[in-house]
């Protein structure tokens, strides 16, 4: 029997079986592809990802670059492999969709101290255990969870359309980044006021996947359906995904209307996904529909945009911020399971259970991480919150603030983020007992 055993093999449990096992301890990492499949999933890889290819804006400015900053000093496989598969995408850490899982499968295969078994778990087994099912837990892990809680909560998560570049007409998107922010990384779809407003009513009015009438409204609002946003006023979308700003044509020199953002989603740049067009359309509407797009008139869909239910826990009831269930000595949860939203936080909650769970197989007791960083306070917020807990990202609200004057001069937003950001690599550091500059 092994020291730990992982079960899910997403990003937050390969995160937690490679903590676990670098910590010395003989782990099992459970995977139930392509034994059972899933709605979403389409290859046996770990760390999959289902919705978009993008982890994130990695500027320490950012809540979301902070997180993966720890995460690569503290040795995350996950941040590792997709730097090393890294595809453009701005500011953002965009991978290449299936190099990315690929490399995370063959990484954690290789572990000396790993044992991969492809099998479905319907009971949790003895032992320490890291339960990283994600929000496509199988129905009979999922209800014995769910006994220990007495509750059962869900909201729906969607992804976008993923479209061959050859398919695009050249003549009509342009490739830029906004602001001229770092490399030029996104085809952009540019629409006039009449094309924008003919978009909207098309939008709007197209035939949805049907789901139970009772379960409607229930949308994570950081992931909402295009045409749900669309459904809150003509001009929601022109102040979202659709954002014209800061994008000009470089063939007339003019901001348009609205644009359209496709994002590279492979190595060699042949596949592009429409960022922020997560959706409940039916797929003959989504062609209908979003070809309508200057540009993506002949549009050949390589995948068309899909919405699952998502389960998580009421962490706040049941979790320690160590990731243990309270009352169960051996027993921890990872992941997007524990109410996390985002495939960073996702990791890092792996970290944080993979970890534990080797602490206590080895006799210790396990460790918060410290509420000053980015990682410890999303940790501590999911399970002290009080009231209902909704899936959150990583922001500036969790972590200390800085004062906006300092010496009688005001600092700016960027000063005041990377401020927080030294504060919190700080607490690391000391924490992790290593010196600032340390990699992993």
């Amino acid at each position: 029997m092994a020291d730990v055993t992982v079960i899910g093999g997403g990003l937050a449990g390969s995160e937690a079986a490679w903590q676990a096992a670098e910590a010395g301890c003989s782990v099992e990492l459970w995977e139930m592809r392509p034994v059972k499949e899933t709605p979403a999933h389409r290859t046996e890889f770990f760390a999959e990802l289902v919705c978009s290819n993008s982890l994130g804006n990695t500027s320490l400015e950012t809540a979301s670059g902070l997180l993966k900053e720890e995460l690569r000093r503290l040795g995350s496989v996950i941040l590792r492999c997709a730097e090393e598969h890294r595809v453009p995408a701005g500011g953002a850490l965009g991978v290449a969709r299936e190099d990315f899982p690929r490399a995370v499968t063959e990484r954690v295969h290789a572990h000396p101290n790993i044992t991969v078994v492809r099998r479905e778990a319907t009971s949790l087994p003895d032992g320490p255990t890291v339960v990283a099912t994600g929000p496509l837990t199988s129905d009979g892990l999922a209800r014995e969870i769910m006994a220990l809680s007495g509750e059962t909560l869900f909201f729906y998560d969607a992804a976008s359309p993923i479209l061959f570049r050859e398919s695009l007409d050249g003549e009509k998107v342009f490739l830029a980044s906004r602001y001229g922010k770092g490399e030029a990384a996104y085809l952009n779809c540019p629409m006039t006021a009449d094309e924008y407003y003919a978009f909207i009513e098309a939008l709007t009015t197209a035939e949805l996947s049907p789901i139970k009438d009772f379960e409607e409204d229930m949308y994570f609002e950081g992931c909402l359906p295009v045409e749900v946003i669309a459904s809150r006023g003509p001009e929601t979308l022109r102040f979202g995904p659709m954002k014209p700003v800061g994008l000009p044509d470089p063939r007339t020199g003019k901001e348009a209307y609205a644009v359209v953002q496709l994002r590279q989603d492979d190595a060699e740049g042949r596949l592009f996904n429409m960022v922020g067009f997560q959706t409940r359309l039916k797929w003959g509407e989504q062609k209908r529909v979003f070809r309508m797009i200057p540009g993506l008139e002949n549009a050949d869909f390589a995948r068309m945009g899909v919405m699952h239910r998502n389960t998580y826990l009421p962490s706040n009831k049941m979790l320690e911020p160590t990731m243990r269930l309270k009352g169960n000595d051996r027993l921890f949860f990872a992941g997007q399971l524990t109410g996390v939203e985002g495939y960073t936080e996702s990791t890092a909650m792996g970290h944080i259970a993979g970890t534990n769970a080797a602490r206590v197989a080895r006799g210790l007791e396990p460790v918060e991480l410290p509420q000053g960083t980015m990682i410890g306070a999303l940790a501590h917020y999911i399970t002290v919150k009080d009231g209902t807990l909704q899936p959150i990202n990583s922001n500036w609200g969790l972590v200390p603030t800085v004062p906006k004057k300092e010496a009688g001069k005001r600092l700016t937003k960027p000063e005041r983020r990377r401020r927080q950001a030294r504060m919190a690599l700080d607490a690391l550091e000391e924490f992790a007992g290593e010196p600032a500059g340390a990699t992993a």
